[in-house]
């Protein structure tokens, strides 16, 4: 049995309103066995200098984050479709050319320089909404699985968590217009074909979970949307679907069925507690009492959704109906939970005009428990015994956080100001630095490879 103590200078604790100072952390075996807010003294860790095993926190250690709605080569896109004019659909060509040109090593390689990068922002899960599965112009690999399971080696590399969402991808539109140019890496044919090829798929390593994804009803006929839903509910796996993010997927949905997405997806037995509806940021009052009675979840994706001009989402709302809220980069035109965090509280201002819809607390159970719970890991995401040892630690003395008082982390920090992270009791980050990877290097190296 491996065992290992962190003394945090601060650590947020369950249901607590705000981080509690001089905590000893203990673990073995990649679970937490202690966690124990210590006393004595006028500041922080006074009176424990005998415990010189533990590794020293300071600033505020957190659970680990959650990447709830990741695609990872859009991270070759950074930076590279921002200027100009467009929306939505003009990025989605430029996303399609870099999609076209990947293969099992040039994903490998830029994936595990992604979720490195996701490491070094305090992510130690993320949820990957897998669609990029066959080669170019549709054809299999002689490995039906070899994209999905470049993924996982990534992930592992990486030292992060893995919930591998497979993405049933098959028509083009609502209409059912055909798959066509790059699209045609994504298809399966039909929901039976996809579920297949899923279910061949085992990878091995306490790392991953597969789970399945919808992509939207765009992309899977109404017919077959009972499919995708019963495959992850006989196997009790997380189900996630791409959900009213444009006005104009309402509107043609409602044009050829009649009704809004999230009727049809309610109607063919989609929703439910183990569903996460990414977006949602063009519900009616209608579909959100559908989420909320269902016990759906959203992730939210501010920086992306503001990025591509999507829209606000009704976040508050969303909560007081009940809908858990996650978080997620999705694009990685940013990758940091804090910003995507805070901008859940700051959108909803801009949105109503009014301040003061989140607490702190709230922003860390969307960053961390509940992006968990939405990846079918409902043992992490919190500093309490039993769970998974995961923590991530804010330092306090940067030019963003100097001064400022723990319990306003989600309002000040930024990614750079993560100084240590550990996965399932095994330091990733030590020091601000990934302890495996070059990150910097290996993003340059992998995004020169697919767009170059």
């Amino acid at each position: 049995m491996t065992a290992t103590r962190w003394l945090a200078e601060y650590a947020w604790l369950p249901d607590h309103d705000e981080p509690t100072a001089d905590v000893l952390i203990e673990a073995t075996d990649g679970r937490f066995t202690a966690v124990t807010p210590l006393t004595g003294g006028d500041s922080p860790t006074a009176g424990v200098d005998v415990l010189t095993d533990a590794v020293r926190l300071p600033g505020l250690t957190l659970p680990g984050l959650a990447n709830a709605h990741s695609h990872t080569f859009h991270r070759a896109l950074r930076g590279r479709t921002h200027g100009g004019r467009g929306d939505f659909w003009t990025w989605r060509d430029q996303m399609y050319a870099v999609a076209d040109r990947l293969d099992p090593d040039s994903y490998l390689a830029l994936a595990r320089a992604a979720y490195a990068e996701m490491a070094l922002a305090g992510v130690t899960c993320v949820g990957e909404f897998h669609y990029l599965h066959h080669g170019p112009g549709g054809t299999r690999y002689d490995d039906p699985n070899a994209m999905s399971a470049a993924l996982v080696e990534a992930a592992a590399q990486a030292g992060i968590r893995l919930t591998l969402l497979d993405a049933c991808y098959l028509t083009a539109s609502v209409d059912g217009d055909p798959l066509v140019g790059p699209q045609l890496r994504f298809g399966d044919s039909d929901a039976a074909r996809w579920a297949e090829r899923v279910a061949a798929f085992s990878p091995t390593g306490g790392h991953v979970r597969v789970g399945a994804a919808v992509h939207s009803v765009r992309a899977v006929p109404a017919e077959q949307l009972s499919t995708v839903a019963r495959w992850a509910r006989e196997r009790d796996a997380p189900l996630h679907v791409h959900l009213s993010e444009q006005p104009a997927e309402n509107d043609a949905c409602r044009a050829v069925h009649g009704c809004t997405p999230t009727r049809l997806l309610a109607d063919r037995e989609v929703l439910g507690p183990a569903t996460t509806a990414v977006h949602a940021t063009h519900p009616t009052s209608g579909d959100l009492t559908l989420l909320g009675e269902s016990r759906t979840g959203v992730c939210l994706c501010p920086t992306t959704e503001r990025d591509l001009a999507d829209g606000i989402g009704p976040a508050r709302r969303m909560a007081d109906v009940g809908i858990p809220l996650s978080l997620g980069s999705d694009s990685h035109a940013v990758i940091d939970l804090f910003e995507e965090a805070r901008a859940v509280e700051l959108d909803e201002r801009l949105r109503t005009r009014r301040r003061g819809h989140f607490t702190g607390f709230d922003l860390l159970r969307a960053a961390s428990a509940a992006g968990h719970a939405a990846l079918g890991w409902t043992d992490a995401g919190r500093l309490s015994v039993g769970d998974r040892a995961d923590l991530v630690t804010v330092r306090p003395d940067s030019a963003r956080t100097a001064g400022v008082p723990p319990v306003g982390v989600f309002f000040a920090a930024t990614a750079a100001d993560v100084t240590h992270v550990v996965v399932d009791g095994r330091t990733v980050v030590a020091e601000g630095r990934h302890v495996a990877v070059d990150v910097p290097t290996e993003l340059r190296a992998a995004i020169a490879a697919v767009t170059s």
